[in-house]
């Protein structure tokens, strides 16, 4: 019998856990995951955009007008920052973080200072933000390769389903 051939992609793969982790985000209008990978396809850790540890989720804001002390922007870390901060300091120089959003320029910041050396993205919807023009030049400047997640597969599913396994 052959191998099967329609398997993911390690690129999907990872972007589906930087999916999966963004269902944690408790934000109502974005959902936002990350995922951070070693050269030997090892995951390092995983982040969620949200606010930080000890801080209750139902005590903030989560509008995104307004006053800005009474917006979710003062408050939420990003899934980026979060999937560092959440590496219990192990060495990522040389990682890739898979993204769905093209990463602002305070996480570009921090992906940099980090030593990861590729970002893997799917939307670059705010790619005319000078937040995203900001990352961008940070990034060339630091030799921080970026590309669009490219795969054969535009859709997974995953089912919990005991009968399904």
């Amino acid at each position: 019998m052959p191998k099967r051939e329609e398997y993911i992609t390690w690129d999907e793969y990872f972007m589906g856990i930087a999916l999966l982790s963004a269902n944690r985000s408790k934000d109502p209008s974005t959902q936002v995951g990350a995922c951070i990978v070693n050269r030997k396809n090892k995951i390092m850790s995983v982040g969620y955009n949200g606010l930080p540890s000890g801080c209750d989720d139902d005590n903030f804001p989560w509008e995104r007008s307004g006053d800005e002390i009474d917006t979710k922007y003062p408050y939420v870390c990003h899934a980026e920052l979060n999937a560092i901060l959440n590496s219990g300091a192990r060495d990522l120089e040389d990682c890739k973080i898979y993204v769905a959003l093209f990463p602002c320029n305070e996480c570009a910041k921090a992906i940099i200072q980090s030593g990861i050396s590729e970002v893997i993205y799917i939307s670059d919807k705010y790619a005319d933000s000078v937040s995203v023009k900001a990352s961008k030049r940070m990034f060339d400047s630091a030799g921080v390769a970026y590309k669009r997640l490219s795969g054969t597969h535009e859709t997974l599913k995953i089912d919990f389903r005991e009968e399904n396994i």
